[in-house]
C-alpha cells in the first residue's frame, strides 16, 4: 500500500483528512479490499495534497507498530519493546552517531506528535527520560526528587558552584533538597531560567513557552530577554523568551499526575485529550468542534482506555476505533466512513 509522492510544504492534515486516511487504511488492512476500493482510494489521494499528506502520516504511524502487530503475543511484544528502550537508554553514551540522531531525526519524528516513538527517543538521549504512558520519579545525588510525566526528559549538570537541570522536555515536578554546599538550584528551558528558592514546583514546556506552578517556597523566573519575577507558593505563570505573564492562582490539582490521575475542573476537552496522548500508545484524535467542551472529574491517565470510556459516559462524544492503534473522539451523533 505504500505510495510515493513528491515532497511539498503543505499544512498538517486536518482531523477529517486524517480520519479518512485511517478509514481507508483499515479497508486495506482488512484484506477484503476490492479493485473498485483501490480505484476510489486512488481518486481520494488525487483530490488534494492534504489527502496524500494524511495518508503518509497513517502509513508512518502504522510502520512503528509493525513489530507488535506481527507478534502472536502482543502483551509480551509490548513488554519486550519497553525493556529494549530501557537498555538503549542506559547505553546511550556508547551509541555512535546518537548526537546526529538527536539533531535531525527527532525533528522529523516530532511532526507525528501523536505516535509514541518521540517519547522513546527522548528517553534514550537524556540523562533521565520517560516514554509514552510512563511516569517515574528519580532522586538526585543531593536528595532532590524529580517526577517525570510521560514523554518527558531532562539532563542533570551538577558543578561545585551550581545545581542545574537543563534540556528539559515535557513536564517535571521538582522537590528541591537543601544543599550542604549552598549551591543554587536552576532549571533551564529554551525560554529562560528558573531558580528554586526552597521549592516544590512544576515545569512544563508547551510549544514555545514554559509553564511554572509553585506549590512550596518560591521560584525566580528570568526570561531569555532579561525580564524577571519571583513566583510565590500558590502562584503560576507562563513565559516565552520575550514575555512574562502576570502570576495567577495555581491549581494544586495539577500535581495529581504524579499519582497517575488527571483532575479536570471546567477544563477544555482539548487539554484533557492532550494529556491523555502522553499515555496513549497510538494516535488519539479529537474532532475540532469538541475542543472547548468542558470536562470535570478525575481520570486515570495510566489507563487511557478507561479514561476514554469514562469521558464517553458523561459527555456527548463517542470514541471511534478505526484501527487497534488509531482512535478518535467524535460527536456522539457523527457517522462517517470511507467513501466506498
Amino acid at each position: 500500500m505504500s505510495t510515493a509522492f513528491a515532497s511539498s510544504p503543505v499544512p498538517d492534515p486536518s482531523h477529517r483528512a486524517l480520519e479518512q486516511a485511517a478509514e481507508w487504511f483499515a479497508v486495506f488492512d482488512s484484506g477484503e479490499a476490492t479493485a473498485a476500493d483501490r480505484q476510489r482510494w486512488q481518486a481520494w489521494l488525487a483530490e488534494s495534497a492534504e489527502h496524500r499528506n494524511a495518508w503518509r502520516c497513517v502509513e508512518r504511524i502504522s510502520h512503528r507498530f509493525e513489530p507488535i502487530k506481527a507478534s502472536p503475543e502482543k502483551d509480551t511484544a509490548i513488554s519486550a519493546y519497553q525493556q529494549a528502550r530501557t537498555v538503549l537508554r542506559r547505553r546511550r553514551q556508547a551509541l555512535l552517531g546518537l548526537g546526529a540522531l538527536a539533531g535531525t531525526g527527532l525533528s522529523g519524528w516530532a511532526v507525528w506528535r501523536h505516535a509514541p516513538l518521540p517519547g522513546f527517543a527522548l528517553a534514550w538521549v537524556a540523562d533521565y527520560g520517560t516514554g509514552t504512558g510512563e511516569i517515574r520519579d528519580v532522586t538526585l545525588p543531593d536528595g532532590t526528587i524529580v517526577w517525570l510525566n510521560a514523554v518527558s526528559a531532562f539532563d542533570r549538570d551538577y558543578q561545585p558552584d551550581r545545581r542545574r537541570l537543563h534540556r528539559v522536555r515535557g513536564e517535571i515536578l521538582v522537590d528541591t533538597a537543601a544543599d550542604p554546599q549552598g549551591r543554587p538550584f536552576y532549571v533551564e528551558t529554551p525560554q529562560g531560567r528558573l531558580q528554586a528558592l526552597g521549592t516544590r514546583f512544576t515545569v512544563r514546556l508547551d510549544d514555545d513557552e514554559t509553564f511554572v506552578a509553585v506549590y512550596q517556597g518560591a521560584v525566580k523566573v528570568s526570561t531569555a530577554a532579561g525580564a524577571t519575577r519571583t513566583i510565590q507558593a500558590g502562584q503560576q505563570t507562563r513565559f516565552t523568551r520575550n514575555a512574562l505573564a502576570a502570576p495567577e492562582t495555581a491549581d494544586p490539582a495539577r500535581e495529581a499526575w504524579t499519582r497517575g490521575l488527571l483532575v479536570a475542573r471546567d477544563t477544555p476537552l482539548a487539554d484533557v485529550v492532550g494529556e491523555l496522548r502522553r499515555h496513549y500508545h497510538g494516535h488519539l484524535g479529537l474532532a475540532p468542534e469538541l475542543n472547548d467542551l468542558r470536562v470535570f472529574g478525575g481520570y486515570p491517565v495510566g489507563n487511557p482506555d478507561q479514561a476514554l470510556a469514562m469521558l464517553e459516559s458523561v459527555l456527548p462524544i463517542r470514541v471511534k476505533r478505526t484501527l487497534p492503534w488509531w482512535a478518535s473522539i467524535e460527536p456522539r451523533d457523527a457517522s462517517a466512513g470511507p467513501r466506498r
